[in-house]
């Protein structure tokens, strides 16, 4: 089948400003749209660019807006977007060029929530363990790639783009409601700051964007709960 992408493209050395270009290629329903990009690149104009790595779901370097909607380009077959597919940078991050965004804000805020392991006793004999319970208290955050889709997809980072942002959130999320960490204070107070999660309007754009399924928003919630109460044990 003939797929028609509409691209749009900014190229900062020579462009004024962004501008949409199409392509039509031969695919296969079941191609993914990462596929027909790459044709494009290699067959068409090497000049396109964007960001792929893995090409199975699992890097998140693909993430892009398509048909309106943040996905990751590995992850889309043809057959679910059509014959006629618009492709555009995420929203709410700089564009460096094309399809490809500035990620550095993104992981500036993502390491402001501090997510690591944080621990003030001395270091045990053994492994610090878990029960089966604690453990899947905060397994749905241990799943985030960091693509930045939940993010892009999120009218208060459009609005506001010192907001922390839900994929920075779910990150500290990860760590707060870990029964091995004691750093849950420090995250809390960063998190109940202007910038920090009650920036959070709870639209569920993010939860719909995730690649990984994961429930953005409960978790978003979840946070809000354990500072209004002081307590990670709220659910």
């Amino acid at each position: 089948m003939k797929v028609t992408l509409r691209i749009k493209r900014f190229d900062p050395d020579k462009d004024a400003k962004p501008y949409w270009a199409e392509y039509t290629v031969e695919a296969s329903p079941v191609d993914r749209l990462l596929d027909a990009l790459n044709t494009i690149k290699w067959t068409i104009d090497g000049t396109l660019t964007f960001r792929r790595s893995c090409a199975h779901g699992v890097c998140g370097s693909d993430a892009m807006r398509i048909n309106g909607r943040n996905r990751l380009a590995c992850k889309v077959l043809i057959r679910d977007v059509g014959e006629k597919v618009t492709v555009e940078p995420m929203l709410g991050f700089p564009v460096i060029k094309d399809l490809v965004v500035d990620m550095d804000p993104f992981f500036r805020k993502y390491e402001s929530v501090k997510p690591y392991l944080i621990t003030y006793d001395n270091e045990p004999g053994t492994e610090r363990l878990q029960s089966p319970e604690e453990r899947a208290r905060y397994d749905e955050g241990t799943k985030c790639i960091l693509c930045g889709a939940c993010t892009g997809s999120c009218p208060s980072i459009w609005g506001n783009p010192d907001w922390v942002g839900p994929a920075a959130i779910v990150n500290a999320h990860r760590f707060i409601f870990d029964s091995r960490d004691q750093g849950t204070a420090e995250r809390l107070a960063i998190l109940g700051q202007r910038n920090g999660v009650w920036r959070c309007r709870t639209i569920f754009n993010c939860s719909d964007a995730c690649p990984r399924g994961i429930p953005v928003t409960d978790l978003i919630e979840q946070v809000k709960r354990a500072i209004v109460y002081g307590d990670r044990n709220i659910d």
